[in-house]
């Protein structure tokens, strides 16, 4: 059996209104101190659970993903099968909105209405899973979930050796891109994606065996209407 713990970065300095997308701020004072914590708590479970943690932590590049992942690294640097290191990758970051990345909802349907070509955007545009604006670079939920599940796949691969030692991979990404991705490796059905949502900085984990997914440890969060999409 694998086991995966995916984690949703800390509460950061986020823009208000503005898709996550590529938002460059930190972790909060108060976000890197609930990562923290949320780590300990991890670690107590960890250390009766029979699983080491892979030496890698996977991340994406954005700084809020990193520094979560550098504090797991600094709490619970004992529980690793050998002196932990970071890994970030851009196949873990958050959908992408192209050429229109952080900007607001308001300015991005702006540009929108003022470009003759394009027809106005749909209402829940920002949250439909399928939806994909019309601008270069720009992805749909479903396909960064596709992106992210890629990842989480490769490291699930027996050549990765999760299942021979028993390690716990930890991979620090984004809300909606991990519910996206969970949903393409059959961890959720479709209709959970927007039914559910992620604690900030804290691990989901998920083991994986022939019958097909269990969750070991953690919980996801009830999605409100009015949460962040990240």
């Amino acid at each position: 059996m694998a086991a995966l713990a995916l984690i949703r970065h800390g509460a950061y300095a986020q823009l208000a209104n503005t898709p996550s997308a590529l938002q460059p701020y930190p972790l909060t004072e108060k976000g890197a101190q609930d990562v923290r914590e949320q780590a300990r708590q991890f670690g107590e479970w960890l250390a009766t659970s029979g699983y080491q943690l892979n030496a890698e932590i996977h991340c994406s590049t954005l700084l809020r993903a990193w520094q979560t992942a550098d504090i797991y690294r600094e709490e619970l640097t004992p529980l690793f099968a050998e002196p932990p290191r970071l890994r970030s990758s851009s196949a873990l970051c958050e959908r992408s909105v192209g050429a229109l990345a952080n900007l607001s909802v308001q300015e991005i349907e702006r540009i929108v209405a003022l470009d003759p070509r394009l027809e106005p955007l749909p209402a829940g545009w920002k949250s439909a899973s399928e939806f994909k604006l019309p601008f270069d670079g720009a992805e749909s939920l479903l396909e960064a979930g596709e992106r992210v599940a890629a990842h989480l796949q490769a490291l699930l691969a027996p050549s990765s050796g999760l299942e021979a030692a028993k390690q716990l991979q930890l991979v620090v990404g984004h809300g909606a891109s991990i519910r996206h991705a969970s949903y393409h490796l059959d961890v959720i059905p479709f209709s959970d994606i927007k039914r559910l949502s992620m604690f900030h900085g804290h691990p989901v984990v998920f083991e994986r065996h022939h019958q097909g997914w269990s969750r070991l440890y953690g919980n996801w969060k009830q999605r409100q209407s009015a949460d962040p999409l990240d």
